[in-house]
């Protein structure tokens, strides 16, 4: 590897590699069948390892899942899960009552802080058509003073996230999807108040990006002591920095300098994510992310005894009626439809 700008390169798999402040990312891609009258799928679940159901069989998981793809009741504490939707959609119901459904380039914006639970199931609502999904779910941590704020969530609805179109200089066309920091003066929608991206000067970038073929990029730098990683998640060939790379993988670069992206005779797609590192330590057990072993006993005690606020729902892969549209319902009553 002779670029001076790339410090590593890794292959993609289930869970991506990812640097401070993110803790975890994901690529959900499910070619889901037709849906059932449950908004499961309208075929067999023989052969699947149901309730932990990962392994890519016809296309598609079940996930924690029994009758409806998706993540039953669990919970949270310490950080926030950043839900970014391509395809299909999510129902999501929390300990606090809290409720929604988004998708199709919706992203839910959820701080944990001090806890609670949700679920978030993939609701089928086509009967009579294929359910593709496709998601990433990102989590970026919290540093220590925000471990114990308020649970939180903020819909960052498809129509209000903005979209940059520009072209190279031979017309190929660039398209970057500006879900957190800020793209050629253009920038996104306000992150859930407490987390880390809301301060500016953490540099927090979450971007999609489009390329044409033949297109040619060179990313903007950043501040010194940024983390920088550029996901080439799907497409034929590129070229980073001089770097051949024909295979999906992580490309973690100095982000306080220019990174010149060439793109192959097919469209590409990358994920990026950039943001100062908190530089705390980082305990995590399952769904809890603190600073030291014995912040992660609380937590699992406060759980035992809280439970986060309990479950007011009567099931725990809570999904709403297939004909229900695009909504949030908030802590503080107010509804949003789309």
């Amino acid at each position: 590897m002779s670029s001076k700008n790339i410090l590593n390169i890794k292959p993609l798999d289930f869970m991506w590699p990812v640097s401070d402040p993110f803790l975890f990312c994901v690529h959900h891609r499910d070619l889901y069948p037709a849906g059932n009258e449950q908004l499961g799928p309208a075929a067999p679940l023989t052969g699947r390892n149901i309730g932990n159901d990962f392994t890519l069989k016809d296309g598609w998981r079940m996930y924690h899942g029994e009758t409806i793809p998706g993540f039953p009741a669990h919970p949270h504490r310490g950080f926030e899960t950043v839900t970014c939707t391509m395809q299909g959609f999510v129902d999501h119901s929390d300990s606090h009552g809290q409720a929604g459904r988004y998708g199709n380039g919706d992203v839910q914006w959820m701080t944990a802080g001090k806890g609670l639970q949700h679920c978030e199931m993939f609701p089928l609502l086509n009967r009579d058509k294929e359910n593709p999904c496709e998601l990433f779910q990102i989590w970026l941590n919290l540093p220590r003073a925000n471990k114990f704020v308020e649970p939180h969530f903020k819909m960052l609805w498809n129509e209000d996230i903005p979209v940059v179109n520009t072209k190279d200089a031979h017309g190929n066309s660039l398209e970057v999807r500006v879900i957190a920091g800020s793209f050629n003066n253009v920038i996104a929608p306000a992150p859930a108040p407490d987390s880390w991206a809301a301060d500016p000067k953490n540099e927090v970038i979450i971007w999609t990006i489009k390329m044409s073929a033949g297109c040619a990029w060179t990313v903007p730098p950043a501040g010194a002591g940024i983390n920088r990683s550029v996901y080439f998640y799907k497409g034929g060939k590129v070229k980073i920095d001089g770097s051949n790379i024909s295979k999906p993988c992580c490309i973690d670069v100095k982000a306080d300098s220019e990174l010149l992206v060439e793109n192959g005779d097919t469209e590409s797609y990358f994920l990026m994510l950039q943001g100062k590192p908190i530089n705390e330590p980082v305990v995590q057990y399952g769904p809890f992310v603190m600073n030291s072993e014995s912040e992660i006993r609380q937590a699992f005690v406060d759980f035992q005894n809280t439970q986060f606020g309990g479950w007011p729902w009567n099931r725990h892969d809570v999904v709403y009626p297939a004909g229900k549209g695009r909504f949030a319902k908030h802590l503080d009553g107010r509804e949003e439809n789309k």
